[in-house]
């Protein structure tokens, strides 16, 4: 016996093993809807931008020899940091803006399955970039 179960981007198939034990239990991503992220407080979630292919020389890179980049840009802002005496402080960082940060910058993660971006702190973040 099995039983499917709709929600938005998300489906849940549940299936009964070993008679009436116990139910096993998938979630997958349906791929109807892109996931939203929110951080919380200071956190920003930064797209990095694509590594170069070539160098200046014309020299095709491999992905092992590619750096990984420390521009991006700004796909989603917390709502601000919490200061001592209990206020908001909003982050100096909106979405959009196209952000330099360090090396080490945040955890990198899968959106949709292929899209990978960078969960991090304001504090990570070095400078945005005017164009």
């Amino acid at each position: 016996m099995a039983s499917t179960v709709e929600s938005g981007s998300i489906l849940r198939l549940s299936v009964r093993v070993g008679g009436s034990s116990g139910w096993l239990t998938h979630w997958y991503s349906t791929g109807k809807a892109p996931m939203q992220i929110k951080p919380l407080g200071d956190r920003v979630v930064v797209e990095r931008e694509q590594a170069k292919e070539t160098t200046a020389g014309g020299i095709v890179l491999p992905d092992t020899a590619k750096d990984k980049p420390q521009k991006g840009k700004v796909l989603a802002v917390g709502d601000g940091r919490t200061t001592k005496d209990g206020k908001k402080r909003e982050l100096q960082v909106k979405v959009g803006d196209h952000v330099l940060f360090t090396s080490y910058a945040g955890d990198e993660f899968k959106m949709n399955g292929d899209k990978k971006v960078l969960l991090m702190r304001e504090d990570d973040i070095l400078a945005v970039i005017e164009a």
